[in-house]
């Protein structure tokens, strides 16, 4: 039995290291892999509970409220695709109406493209099952850090991949050959999924360097430096070049808001971390001044932060189509606030209020929030953004009560990525590729196991 749990765990984390590879997961075959592995795991897992008599609910319960959210968002989503009597339909979505009459032979269902919108409801079903299975299968503090290597692994092979790429002069990428150009998108088409995915690693990355810091005091030189060279022996080192590898793609992305969103949300941690996080030690404050000095100037004076500053700089609004998209979006939310329009559907129905000006075809709105509000309606969207800040508050407890150095680490690196995803989906729809999909609802899901894993060794005050 004890084989068998391991092999599901290596399982689990082969699939979190292949999620990226296949252009982000955002294809029908690479997303249907995700699905078919996340859903057999899930159900060897379950069946061997029950062959062993384990209480899943018991060991599920502190993470409730977070497996209950997404799992009636689900819910939601399967009710839109279900056909229903005008009178309910009209009742919940009036201006619903207004197209079911034009095609009196159409299936009456809140979702304007329920084809759509049954897609998506088996990709939150795998992302869910994968956030139960994080849950079940992450149970000691060694298998939570070789989740959180997996991850850090993941980006670095990502960010060498893309830099490189970037770098060889090809005319075409070297595996799907499709346009190379000198802006590294490693193994994703769009330069602001890779770039997203890479802040995500990263802030994993750091937490990993902060959850490895000592605390304690040292009284001579000499103690101080043993103390070194054990870190380096240990492998903080490595760790920490992988750090300035994924800074390095992150850069060469040329993302705007992706390199943005990163360093303001490492400030915005680590100002935090620096006041708050319980028993404090000077590695932390070192930690901090050498992902600023040393990823912020020599990385980004090497590799092209300049050239983000530019674009960021030659910014126009006048330029940009985004703000119209915004606009019109808000269009559909006013007809169909409560129910949305379903989810997947956003390009189906974004050119019912599309204007003149905005001459491009969009399929995604460049803005999660905008987009979720338009496809689940206010009311999911609003309990989504509750239980994503629901993590983010699990992660500031732990910072300030858990003595256990991991677990500090690990809610260091959730929020640092819960807020660089907060702030890089006002402008991008990177939440709609499954790879950084999942990611996010893994550290999701970390976030929890921060405050949660461990809990009955007394790691508390």
């Amino acid at each position: 039995m004890n084989k068998l749990n391991k092999a599901q765990l290596y399982c689990f984390l082969g699939l979190i290291f292949w999620l990226p590879i296949p252009l982000g997961s955002n294809r029908p075959w690479a997303w249907s892999i995700i699905e078919i592995v996340a859903f057999s795991l899930l159900a060897v897992h379950l069946m061997l509970a029950v062959k062993n008599n384990e209480n899943i609910s018991q060991r599920i319960a502190a993470y409730r409220p977070l497996l209950l959210t997404f799992l009636m968002v689900q819910i939601w989503l399967f009710i839109q695709i279900i056909p229903l009597p005008e009178s309910v339909l009209y009742s919940l979505s009036p201006n619903l109406s207004d197209i079911y009459n034009l095609f009196p032979n159409k299936l009456h269902t809140l979702s304007l493209d329920p084809s759509e919108t049954k897609v998506a409801l088996f990709k939150g079903l795998s992302y869910l099952s994968l956030m139960l299975l994080s849950i079940l299968l992450i149970t000691t503090e060694h298998r939570l850090k070789q989740l959180l290597v997996v991850m850090i692994l993941s980006g670095t092979f990502q960010a060498v991949y893309g830099s490189l790429q970037a770098m060889s002069g090809d005319s075409l990428t070297w595996v799907v050959e499709v346009k190379n150009s000198t802006i590294a998108t490693g193994g994703f088409i769009y330069k602001n999924h890779f770039a997203n995915f890479l802040l995500l690693c990263i802030s994993i990355g750091i937490g990993f360097l902060v959850a490895s810091l000592s605390g304690r005091k040292f009284d001579s030189n000499r103690e101080k430096l043993r103390n070194l060279i054990s870190a380096l022996i240990q492998g903080k080192a490595v760790i920490r070049i992988a750090i300035a590898l994924m800074v390095i793609g992150l850069v060469m992305s040329r993302s705007r808001m992706g390199n943005a969103a990163f360093f303001t949300a490492m400030t915005i941690t680590g100002v935090f971390a620096y006041f708050y996080f319980k028993q404090r030690s000077k590695g932390l404050t070192f930690l901090l001044i050498s992902l600023f000095i040393i990823d912020t100037f020599i990385l980004g004076a090497w590799f092209g932060l300049d050239k983000v500053k530019s674009r960021l700089q030659q910014t126009s609004f006048s330029q940009e189509n985004r703000d119209e998209i915004n606009i019109y979006g808000i269009e559909l939310i006013e007809k169909y606030p409560l129910t949305g329009t379903g989810a997947g559907s956003f390009y189906t129905v974004f050119p019912m209020v599309q204007g003149n000006d905005v001459p491009l075809f969009y399929d995604h709105a460049h803005n999660d929030y905008l987009q979720f509000a338009i496809e689940f309606g206010l009311p999911a969207t609003i309990l989504l953004g509750f239980i994503v800040l629901w993590s983010l508050w699990q992660t500031i407890y732990t910072m300030r009560h858990r003595r256990n150095n991991l677990m500090k680490g690990t809610a260091f690196g959730c929020m640092m990525a819960i807020i660089g995803m907060l702030i890089h989906i006002s402008v991008d729809f990177n939440l709609q590729a499954p790879a950084n999909a999942v990611y996010f609802m893994l550290i999701l899901t970390l976030a929890w196991q921060s405050k949660f894993l461990l809990k009955h060794r007394k790691t508390y005050k």
